[in-house]
C-alpha cells in the first residue's frame, strides 16, 4: 500500500514538473502571450498600410487627379498650356 502512494505521489510530481517546466509548460505559454502580443501589432500596422494602398488604388481607378498629382510631383510633367518655372537658391 505505501509503495503504491509514493508510485502514486512520484507520477503526480512528474506530471507537475512537467505543467511547469516541460515542452508545453507556464514559461512556454507566457513566451507565446508575448509573441502573440508583438505579432498582433505588426498585423495592425500591415492592415493599416494595406488599407492605405487600397484607398491609392481606388483613387487611382476612379479619378486622374491622383495620377496627376503623381505625374507632377515625382516625374516632374507638365499640362501642354503650363510654363514651368524653377528658382534655384544660390548664395
Amino acid at each position: 500500500m505505501r509503495f503504491a502512494f509514493l508510485a502514486l505521489v512520484a507520477l503526480l510530481g512528474v506530471l507537475h514538473a512537467e505543467l511547469w517546466f516541460g515542452k508545453g509548460g507556464w514559461p512556454r505559454v507566457l513566451e507565446l502571450r508575448t509573441e502573440l502580443v508583438a505579432q498582433q501589432e505588426k498585423n495592425a500596422l500591415a492592415r493599416s498600410r494595406n488599407e492605405q494602398m487600397a484607398a491609392e488604388v481606388r483613387d487611382l481607378r476612379e479619378g486622374l487627379e491622383t495620377a496627376e498629382e503623381i505625374a507632377r510631383t515625382e516625374l516632374g510633367m507638365t499640362k501642354p498650356d503650363e510654363i514651368f518655372v524653377q528658382i534655384s537658391a544660390t548664395r
